[in-house]
């Protein structure tokens, strides 16, 4: 009986509609259609946005997924470390206006890849996560706690006996065994969470020296991360290491070339040992020695260029023995990757984008970003789409925002100048309810405000007193590479933040990579098409 009474009603409403197409009046074959202004050739600017979108999905619906079915000979993980959505539009305006654009239309490399999705990034123990949990995430397919290395989360962080017998298998080792030629790279110590996560096993991310290792850790055995690089034993080795962090692998009696001393206090020197271990490898500590590399005579390639982490892109010049360019060691990386003929595996870490987040300086982390758009580009042009997965992707966010209204090609860096009541620039700098002006890129928690103007050496700002809050910019240059953006929470350092990240996918495989997905999911989808567990 209730059915019934449903269809009646149904059928009423039906009936009431089918009555009032009846009516001339709304009979669109009786009706006089209006023009259609947006795609009249007098209104030229509508047109060519108009003949911009119909173009995009032209394009899109003429793609076949032929390639992203097949299998992946080779994959290149791209890392921004602290790399969030406001972080790529933000690089990506900053990279247009260089090149004389407004900005915002804009395309960074990977904004070029044919699918993206979304990350979910919390760790397994924290809303906001740390790198080690979420690297693990995307380098085992399984998620963890924060601040632990390639174990599962169980594990209690600091406690090395606890992680025995939880070790995760990674990415990196399984192309190792089956034979795949490997690589990793980072602007940060190669010993930092990133990079560590593909070879090392930690309970404790800090781990990085064995100065560093608690009483615990070394009474029950547990290896420093520098220690379980040198001595990664799967398949033959890893061809490719390059990034910073020489002092872990040096004694305190040891002086690099640019006067630093090591820090372990075991006195080995695992540089020594490398080399002992590949003889016909090569260890290279300048940019001058990287581009010197012939590798069709190179099997292994051990490239530590800093003490510590390596400069900012900006910073690079300032660098006493010479420092590459995330581009030029990706460049070089791939050469030396692809003579092997079943394919390779390479991440690669821009991880000083996080570093100029967390002092709250804009300029250098979209400057990192801008670079590393570069570096994409060099693996897109040395490779092809038909046998190489490339993904692009980052392990968290930050609390960096873009506000206010600023007017079309206002300088990202710069304050904001807003638009009248007619919808065209103003002349005056917008204010706050406070009378001041304010940028249009800020932070919601950190150290805040410190203005060192053409300085670019942000790290400087570690030696400051944190200055949150507002201040008068009337007067001060924001877009300058030593400006450190105002926040809104005093704090020791700016946080990570919790919000979903890009995936960014070329090649075999890459429409695997849509929609919203828990962040070890991009494991799978690598083991899944080259076939790294077989």
């Amino acid at each position: 009986m209730k059915k019934s009474v449903k269809f009646l009603v149904l059928g009423s409403a039906i009936s009431l509609v089918l009555a009032a197409c009846s009516d001339n009046t709304h009979d669109v074959n009786h009706r006089n259609h209006p023009s259609i202004p947006i795609i009249n050739n007098t209104v030229p600017k509508a047109k060519t946005w108009f003949d911009q979108g119909a173009a995009i999905v032209s394009t899109a619906a003429a793609r076949t997924m032929t390639t992203e079915k097949g299998k992946a000979k080779n994959i290149i993980l791209f890392i921004g470390d602290g790399m969030g959505v406001s972080t790529v539009t933000a690089a990506r305006i900053l990279a247009g206006q260089r090149a004389g654009k407004y900005g915002e239309e804009h395309q960074l490399s990977f904004d070029k890849f044919p699918f993206s999705g979304f990350s979910k990034t919390y760790n397994t123990n924290q809303q906001t996560p740390d790198s080690a949990g979420t690297m693990t995430a995307i380098i085992t397919g399984v998620k963890t706690k924060a601040g632990v290395l390639s174990v599962a989360e169980s594990v209690v962080r600091g406690n090395c006996a606890s992680s025995q017998g939880l070790e995760l298998g990674t990415a990196l080792e399984m192309a190792e065994n089956v034979g795949k030629a490997t690589g990793i790279i980072s602007t940060a110590r190669i010993t930092h969470a990133t990079p560590a996560a593909t070879y090392a096993k930690s309970s404790e991310r800090n781990w990085e020296g064995d100065y560093q290792l608690s009483e615990e850790a070394k009474k029950n055995g547990c290896k420093d991360i520098a220690d379980q690089l040198i001595n990664f034993n799967y398949g033959d080795g890893i061809e490719v290491v390059m990034g910073g962090g020489r002092r872990n692998f040096l004694p305190t009696t040891s002086t690099d070339i640019e006067g630093k001393a090591g820090k372990r206090i075991d006195g080995r020197n695992l540089i020594a040992e490398w080399k002992s271990k590949y003889p016909t490898g090569r260890y290279i500590k300048t940019k001058a020695e990287l581009e010197a590399v012939d590798t069709n005579s190179t099997d292994k390639l051990f490239g530590l260029f800093n003490s510590s982490s390596m400069h900012y892109e900006a910073d690079r010049a300032n660098d006493i023995g010479g420092e590459p360019s995330i581009a030029e060691m990706t460049a070089k990386a791939i050469d030396q990757l692809k003579k092997d003929k079943d394919g390779f595996f390479l991440m690669v870490e821009s991880g000083r984008i996080d570093h100029a987040h967390h002092i709250g300086n804009a300029y250098h982390a979209l400057n990192e970003t801008i670079a590393l758009s570069d570096a994409v580009q060099i693996a897109v042009d040395k490779t092809s789409k038909q046998d190489t997965l490339i993904i692009v992707t980052a392990d968290h966010s930050h609390a960096f925002t873009i506000a206010g209204y600023p007017t079309r090609g206002n300088p990202i860096l710069g304050k904001v100048i807003g638009n009248d009541e007619q919808g065209n620039p103003e002349t005056e700098l917008s204010k706050a309810e406070d009378g001041l002006p304010y940028t249009t890129l800020g932070y919601a928690n950190g150290r805040g405000f410190v203005n060192l103007g053409k300085e670019s050496n942000a790290d400087i700002r570690y030696a400051k007193p944190v200055d949150a809050g507002r201040k008068d910019l009337t007067m001060i240059d924001t877009r300058q590479s030593g400006y450190h953006q105002e926040a809104l929470i005093p704090h020791g350092i700016e946080t990570h933040a919790a919000e979903d990240v890009g995936i960014y996918a070329l090649g075999p495989g890459a429409h695997l990579l849509t929609g919203v997905n828990e962040q070890n999911v991009i494991f799978h989808v690598m083991n899944r098409m080259a076939d790294l567990d077989r």
